[in-house]
């Protein structure tokens, strides 16, 4: 690779990392092209970059970016998998693939500003999408008030109740 070349790539993930939610680091040794294309594809889905960068080139980066500790993850073959906006996603999409290939291995990740290892990888893909995560926020702010619409609803309700029973009662 030329030196021009490797200057635009190390600044394209130094870019990459800058406006990043998550990373996450897998192993990928020993698997066929047409996983990895299954992979990129499921990771495609949920908005993930998801590429095999050469390791000095990703140093780098990291080395730019401030990220020097991260630097040991980036020893043999290294995939990077980079999330703006969900870092669940990718969490999800790796440790699900990671299940049926035994191949793909997570290394670790990188979380807002905090270094995760596989076991927190693994967390991070056990929880609830954005959109859940969402909808459950909105439903408990949502609650109090509908409770409360109830409550004051009741109160006519059983005054019609009560007079519609006097009213039987004289009719009967």
């Amino acid at each position: 690779m030329e030196k021009q070349r490797k200057v635009e790539e190390v600044k394209s993930l130094s870019d990459r990392l800058e406006k990043a939610k998550v990373l996450i680091f897998a192993d990928y040794r020993g698997l066929k092209v047409s996983e990895m294309t299954n992979l990129r594809g499921n990771l495609r889905k949920g908005d993930t970059w998801f590429k095999v960068v050469k390791n000095r080139l990703m140093k780098r980066a990291l080395k730019q970016m401030g990220f020097e500790h991260l630097e040991k993850y980036f020893t043999g073959p290294t995939a990077v998998a980079i999330n703006t906006a969900d870092p669940v996603n990718p969490a999800k999409a790796l440790v699900d693939f990671a299940k049926d290939h035994e191949k793909l291995s997570v290394k670790g990740g990188f979380l807002d500003g905090k270094e995760i290892g596989p076991a927190e990888v693994e967390t991070l893909a056990r929880m609830p999408s954005r959109e859940v995560l969402l909808a459950r926020a909105l439903a408990s702010m949502n609650a109090p008030a509908a409770n409360f619409v109830g409550v004051l609803s009741a109160v006519p309700r059983k005054l019609v109740y009560a007079i519609n029973a006097v009213r039987e009662t004289k009719q009967a």
